[in-house]
């Protein structure tokens, strides 16, 4: 899949006018109008608008720069704008339209053929999902059942009497500079231009029933708690059958014994005196499974052992961060008659050390 920044020709860093004016400028150069039958161009037509509908999107903008195609849900069962090439012509210029100073595309450059009304779309639905560390560190894909409001069928909705099925009234004002013209989302029908007119037995006051659905959602290494995808098309359906987004959003569970610390992963080790003294090597569990530590002759408690790329995937980077290993040396409480002996050796072969207090290091 192109990336979305090299589809519409700007930089990472392009502004929300600068992404405007080329998506604009590459849907005008491809419209369906203008190049009849020429499936390349539709297609192009309609990539530059599944970028321009996520990186014009500061949200969604923000998890594409950090997720790629994977955090606005790309190839997602559903998606919108993650639908990519499979979006269709109405709901271009129905989201696109004000890019062109008119109601769509259209109306705007070629005889309002397909005029829409720029209506809105249904609610976002939100859940959150808990990942396990080992599942953060692999990817995982999940599936998860929703319910949403669609559109019950045999529902028959009317134009709302208010607004005339445009979604928007409009109000005059009188001004020092003269009558003002205003335009605001109707109150009556919530700017969908629509009203219920005969519902079938079951269905909501709005003509909406609760769907359940069951989606499977691929989540992309690396994520941390707090990230979270956007599943386009998920959501709440309006009266006009347009979807709202599912976002799902992210937390990690605790865990036995690793501690999250940005990629890398934290755990301490337990040791003997003897292995801290002699040296040793450990079977140390890992977010892959296991793996072998040496621990060096002379250790001393809380120094950090680190096992290189053993920690999480830095985010569409190869790389990945570390696993540290802080050493605890453990003091018996309980001595056998051999232990202690052992230790009464030892305390008369070590003598009384030197340099016994010492500033502490910070």
């Amino acid at each position: 899949m192109r990336d979305f920044y090299e589809i519409l020709g700007v930089n990472r860093d392009a502004s929300s006018v600068e992404l405007k004016r080329a998506y604009r400028k590459i849907a005008l150069k491809y419209h369906p109008d203008k190049n009849p039958d020429d499936k390349e161009a539709e297609k192009t037509f309609k990539e530059a608008a599944e970028a321009y509908g996520v990186l014009s999107d500061s949200n969604k903008r923000a998890q594409y720069d950090q997720f790629g195609h994977a955090g606005v849900g790309m190839g997602q069962q559903g998606s919108g704008f993650g639908g990519g090439v499979h979006m269709s012509m109405d709901d271009i210029f129905s989201q696109f339209g004000d890019i062109f100073g008119g109601d769509d595309i259209f109306s705007s450059f070629f005889g309002g053929s397909r005029r829409r009304g720029g209506r809105q779309r249904g609610k976002d639905i939100r859940i959150r999902i808990q990942l396990n560390l080992e599942d953060i560190a692999s990817g995982v894909e999940k599936t998860i059942k929703i319910k949403r409001s669609v559109v019950a069928p045999g529902t028959k909705f009317t134009n709302c009497t208010t607004c005339h099925g445009h979604g928007q009234v409009s109000q005059i004002s009188n001004t020092i500079l003269g009558q003002m013209r205003s335009s605001s989302t109707c109150p009556y029908c919530h700017g969908s231009g629509k009203i219920v007119g005969n519902r079938p037995s079951g269905a909501g006051p709005d003509g909406m029933i609760k769907k359940e659905e069951t989606i499977k959602i691929k989540i992309p290494a690396g994520v941390e708690e707090g990230n979270y995808m956007t599943v386009d098309g998920k959501g709440n359906e309006d009266s006009n059958g347009v979807a709202g987004d599912l976002n799902v959003l992210f937390e990690e569970k605790d865990h036995d014994y690793f501690i999250r610390n940005g990629e890398d992963v934290l755990i301490e080790a337990h040791i003997t005196f003897s292995q801290a003294a002699l040296g040793s090597t450990l079977e140390v569990p890992t977010l892959d499974g296991k793996a072998k530590l040496k621990i060096p002759a002379g250790i001393q408690a809380g120094q950090i052992l680190r096992m290189r790329s053993k920690g999480f995937p830095r985010v569409r980077r190869s790389s990945r961060g570390d696993q540290l290993v802080r050493i605890h040396i453990e003091t018996p409480k309980k001595l056998s008659k051999n232990t202690r002996k052992l230790f009464e050796d030892l305390a008369v072969a070590d003598g009384v050390p030197k340099n016994i207090f010492q500033k502490i290091k910070i």
